[in-house]
């Protein structure tokens, strides 16, 4: 991907820094962060992409925050052990 302007950083190798950017976890150290953040600033489809993975990682989060039921948990296990039984004595 490409915006089209000029920028010291290609748009392709922000994007892919992108989730490693949102969990804070850039290897590079704090030069790497502004990197991106400088990048994100002046380039509006970048950072309208960048603001998507934020969101749904945001969402993703949030939704997996809850646990199932006792009931489903133990029917589920109980399959997963049916299944294993299964596969062993095929």
């Amino acid at each position: 991907m490409s915006c089209g302007e000029p920028h010291d950083s290609d748009c392709a190798e922000i994007l892919e820094r992108v989730y490693v950017f949102l969990d804070g976890e850039m290897p590079d150290g704090p030069r790497a962060y502004a990197l991106v953040e400088e990048h994100l600033d002046e380039c509006a489809p970048c950072l309208r992409k960048y603001d998507l993975e934020r969101v749904v990682k945001a969402l993703v989060a949030r939704s997996c925050s809850e646990h199932a039921p006792a009931e489903l948990r133990q029917r589920v296990l109980s399959r997963i052990r049916e299944i294993r039984v299964e596969i062993v004595d095929g």
